[in-house]
Formats: C-alpha cells, sequence, structure tokens
C-alpha cells in the first residue's frame, strides 16, 4: 500500500481498505503538521495505529487515549472515534477483518509495542490491498495478529464522564491543569457536598478524584514530553511546585522518570 502524505488522502483510500480480503492491510502515513483532526468516523475493520513519531489523541466515547511513539491505539471495528495528530508524523495504520478479531481486545485501548510487532506492521504496509490468502502476506498477518493479543496495555487512558456536571469540571481541568483547587472548591462550584461529588467521579470513571487528576497529568506529561517541551516546563505547566514533585509522580505511575521514559521511546525508533 502507498505511503500517504496527506490525511484526506487516507479517506479516499478507504472503500480499498474495507474491500480488501486479506486478514490485514496496512497503510503508511508521513507529513509534518502543527495540528490536524479526523472527524468522528468508524470503520468495518478495525484498527490498530502506530506511532513511530508525532503524538496521537484519541476520543472515544467515554475517554480519551494518547498514543506517544512507539506505542499503539486499537480501535475495534464499528467504534465511533475522533483522531487527532501534531509533530512530525510517522505512523502506520493496520486494518484488521472482523472475522481475525476473535483473540483481540474488544474495547479501545493503548498497548506497547514490540519491536517484532513494529517490524510486521512495517513489513505488512510493503503488501497490496489484494495479496495472495496464501502467500508470506497471510503469515505475516497471521503473526501480527498474534503479537496484538499477547501486546501488554499501556496505562495511557482517561475516562470521561457523562454526568454534565462533572464533565463541566473535567474539562476545566483539561483547559488548566496548573489549577490545582481542593475537591471541596469543585464541589461548591458544582452544588454538590464533596462525598456527594465523590460518589459522582467513582460512579462515572470508576476512579477517586486524586486518581483522574494524577492520570490527567500523566497523559498531558506524554503528550507534552514527545512534542518536544522539557520536564521544567511540563512540570510547571501541570501546576507542580517543583519538579522533583512531577518526577517522582512520573515515576510511580510509569515505573521510570519522565527523561527516561522518552529515551527509551526514541531508542526504539
Amino acid at each position: 500500500m502507498p505511503i500517504l502524505r496527506q490525511w484526506n488522502d487516507l479517506a479516499e483510500l478507504m472503500p480499498t481498505v474495507e474491500a480488501a480480503r486479506g486478514d490485514v492491510v496496512t497503510i503508511g502515513v508521513e507529513m509534518v503538521t502543527e495540528g490536524l483532526e479526523l472527524d468522528d468516523h468508524f470503520h468495518r475493520k478495525a484498527e490498530l495505529l502506530l506511532g513511530l513519531s508525532g503524538v496521537f489523541r484519541c476520543e472515544v466515547e467515554g475517554g480519551i487515549w494518547i498514543v506517544p511513539p512507539q506505542s499503539a491505539l486499537w480501535v475495534p471495528g464499528g467504534m465511533v472515534h475522533r483522531i487527532a495528530a501534531s509533530g512530525m508524523i510517522d505512523s502506520y495504520a493496520a486494518f484488521v477483518q472482523p472475522a481475525a478479531t476473535s483473540n483481540l481486545p474488544t474495547t479501545c485501548c493503548t498497548i506497547a509495542v514490540s519491536p517484532l510487532l513494529r517490524e510486521l506492521i512495517v513489513r505488512s504496509a510493503q503488501f497490496s490491498a489484494d495479496h495472495e490468502a496464501d502467500g508470506i502476506e497471510s503469515q505475516v498477518a497471521a503473526l501480527l495478529l498474534h503479537e496484538i493479543s499477547t501486546a501488554p496495555p499501556d496505562n495511557l487512558h482517561l475516562p470521561m464522564p457523562t454526568d454534565p456536571r462533572l464533565r463541566s469540571i473535567f474539562q476545566d481541568m483539561m483547559i488548566d491543569p496548573a489549577d490545582r483547587r481542593t475537591l471541596e472548591s469543585w464541589a461548591r462550584r458544582a452544588g454538590l457536598s464533596v462525598r456527594s461529588l465523590e460518589r459522582v467521579i467513582a460512579a462515572e470513571t470508576g476512579m477517586s478524584f486524586g486518581r483522574w487528576r494524577q492520570q490527567l497529568s500523566i497523559l498531558l506529561a506524554v503528550q507534552w514530553l514527545a512534542s518536544g517541551a522539557s520536564v521544567k516546563q511540563v512540570s510547571g505547566d501541570l501546576g507542580y511546585e517543583n519538579v522533583s514533585s512531577f518526577v517522582t509522580m512520573f515515576r510511580k505511575a510509569l515505573g521510570v522518570s519522565p527523561a527516561r521514559y522518552m529515551t527509551e521511546r526514541s531508542r526504539r525508533h
């Protein structure tokens, strides 16, 4: 399949992708952009979006996913989603037949990409949409699907509530993540008691208020770091009093420091 240089080309190519009979059809995308967005859409086939460089953000009803370099986003077939991207984009989108997804995730998620999975995706992009069903292409596709099924998840998901009071609060926090006001202050803004707000947050997101705010910080930090911001700049933009507090939070959440996290991602490319 061709390497695309514009997002619009992807829409024109999708009928060919959807009609292809192989288990996997992969398209490469290379471009530089300050920011672009694919509006709400869906397709019959499931999609695995691999980012080698650049940052992707996907919004699906009920959540937001951030896809940093060397991670991949899995979107089941038929699921309405919106994708935004920025930076120097080098990515691949592998589309999977519904009949081949029985052992694959049934919900939207991000996964860590092993070197083998990455190379299989890149290799599959070299095949035509109408390749032979019993050739090397089918063997690559079978191994690719196996690697997806065993790939560990990335913890880069932010659940979003449907309750309008809570959604308004969370949207304000996303706009100004440096606002560190207390739960009590947010409860007063929503006209709720602290206990009522805590119950709504837990019911809608499965998280406590503090855990949700920390997850927001993690997603924004990964997005900003991948876009070239410094650890000090990210720490300040998230409202941390000092860099060490931010680094400690990041290390507890993802297992490594922010600098190490990004270094490891760049080494895989």
